[in-house]
């Protein structure tokens, strides 16, 4: 089955679950793209945050109300945070950040109330596989990558708070081992492994059906 009507099935089931007067934070990637226009056409009063600004003009143009996520006066808590995905586990490991947005997502996922996750089938993997994005401080860089085995600089723009992203090229058998061992290195803003336990629900198109699962539960 086509991996676009896919996204387009997941998408659709996630802007019906909505509700108005909600405050969402909005994902990044292609998924999301196809989410956006579906969630406008509902015609709800929404109070948005973005995670990348593809997704703010994205959501602006399509006439969305997106606030800044920045600064004390922000909005401190969402309702509701829907994102894709690059690879799922069969145990709810998610893998973020092939736009280089991962941090910014990781943040507005953890302060949502629920967190759902919108992909196609062929994001689901039997297992976690390299490379697993990061996003590092450009101060001392060259000493955060001494620490780093198997890490490699992407060649992107910076992030959107212009940090430089890299990806992670070693095992991820143990993907909880491994979050811990990337988190304290010094200069590692983030890495894109999504826990189960910050994940509310996954929404998987899976040919003309939605398939639907709690990883936390």
């Amino acid at each position: 089955m086509d991996a676009e009507h896919e996204k387009r099935l997941a998408a659709e089931a996630a802007a019906q679950l909505v509700e108005d007067g909600t405050t969402i934070g909005l994902g990044t990637g292609s998924t999301v793209s196809l989410f956006l226009p579906l969630l406008a056409a509902r015609g709800l009063e929404l109070r948005c945050v973005a995670t990348s600004l593809r997704t703010e003009e994205e959501a602006r143009a399509l006439g969305l109300s997106v606030e800044p996520f920045t600064g004390v006066e922000a909005l401190d808590r969402l309702d509701l945070a829907i994102d894709g995905a690059d690879q799922i586990s069969r145990e709810g490991w998610v893998i973020k950040g092939n736009g280089g947005a991962h941090t910014r997502e990781k943040v507005v996922a953890a302060a949502a109330d629920r967190f759902l996750v919108i992909a196609s089938s062929d994001k689901r993997v039997e297992r976690l596989r390299p490379p697993i994005p990061l996003e590092l401080l450009p101060y001392g860089l060259a000493a955060t990558l001494r620490r780093l085995d198997l890490v490699s600089l992407r060649d992107l723009p910076p992030s959107p708070d212009g940090n430089v992203i890299a990806d992670y090229h070693g095992d991820v058998d143990d993907p909880a081992r491994l979050a811990t061992a990337l988190s304290t290195v010094p200069g590692v803003v983030e890495h894109g492994l999504f826990p189960p336990s910050l994940v509310t629900e996954i929404l998987v198109g899976c040919g003309d059906a939605v398939e639907r699962t709690r990883p936390s539960e």
